[in-house]
């Protein structure tokens, strides 16, 4: 594996010296969205919110036949303001979010170094077959929001490397992130096979960074399987966690679509999350999906049980509007 990477890394660097980036184009996309949405009996009553952000892309081909891209998010809800301090000071970046610089050809795939919004190659596939519709703000019987299951999320400085086609269907990534003063390197990687019409498959594992002592961490892999047939879409997923020192965590979940036109959508998912002490959530929505032009509508109605581990029952219903220019 050692002479695996060194070889790679001569021939990448190799590739890159001496070279000159020819002008290229610059593009600016942007998105907005807004919801409201309201907890049923007294957790927390009709509460709004918007997102907004603009996302910048240059690209450019070397002398050398490679391809250069970069990507830049501003996003004002990166803004963060610590409100606690003695003077109202804003957090280091201000409302600059993901951004990062893709190298690549046909010969050597796509390789992307990543500053701020990084995702390490399990992270890419790791959402849910019903979406995360567990991160919808429930609280526990103390009141703390719900706690989002381990992952393997790399945040900041990772190399990602979607290796060029070996088989036809067959999408490949591996990921690298460096260590800093008080967390290791972790590695990643994810397989997806898409050969069969209407099959997408997936596997993928990483870790969660420990300490330098080797005292926490984590393993994470992930399995997701989905099929569209006709107007209906089956799609199933497990993430599993293997914590060092803590109760080990299995999440599982599966969602059916139906698609009415092609404006209109109707879904139904559900998400479990299992612990080894006992714990166990559940969480089910069912949600109409509108779609015209850059105009997307949605309308959902989302149940959890047992939220904490208290036999806690919590009910919320969304309806959003977003917008894509």
């Amino acid at each position: 594996m050692n002479n695996f990477k060194k070889i790679g890394l001569t021939a990448l660097a190799g590739s890159l010296v001496a070279t000159s980036v020819y002008a290229g184009e610059i593009s600016v996309a942007g998105s907005a969205s807004w919801r409201i949405s309201n907890h049923a009996g007294t957790e927390g009553g009709k509460t709004m919110a918007m997102g907004n952000q603009l996302t910048f892309t240059g690209s450019g081909e070397m002398d050398n036949g490679m391809n250069v891209a970069l990507s830049f998010i501003l996003d004002q809800g990166d803004n963060t303001v610590d409100t606690t301090a003695t003077t109202t000071t804003t957090a280091t970046g201000g409302p600059f979010d993901s951004h990062s610089i893709t190298v690549s050809s046909d010969a050597m795939g796509a390789i992307t170094f990543a500053g701020e919004g990084a995702s390490s190659a399990q992270n890419t596939i790791d959402t849910t077959a019903a979406g995360d519709i567990w991160d919808n703000t429930f609280t526990s019987a103390a009141g703390a929001a719900y706690g989002k299951p381990g992952n393997a999320s790399a945040g900041t400085k990772t190399l990602l490397w979607a290796l060029p086609s070996m088989v036809d269907g067959l999408g490949v990534t591996t990921s690298y992130t460096g260590s800093t003063t008080d967390a290791e390197a972790t590695i990643g990687y994810a397989l997806t096979y898409t050969g069969v019409e209407g099959l997408s498959v997936s596997y993928g594992v990483g870790e969660v960074a420990g300490n330098t002592a080797g005292t926490t961490g984590a393993d994470v892999t992930t399995m997701k399987a989905s099929f569209a047939f006709g107007p209906v879409t089956a799609a199933m997923s497990i993430n599993d966690y293997d914590i060092t020192g803590a109760s080990n965590e299995e999440q599982s979940s599966y969602k059916v679509s139906y698609t009415v036109s092609d404006d209109l959508s109707v879904s139904y998912g559900s998400e479990t999350h299992e612990t080894t002490d006992g714990t166990d959530e559940e969480f089910s929505q069912i949600s109409v999906s509108y779609t015209t032009g850059g105009l997307t509508a949605t309308i959902s109605e989302t149940d959890a049980e047992n939220v904490g581990g208290a036999g806690r029952e919590q009910s919320k219903w969304n309806v959003g509007l977003s917008f894509a220019f």
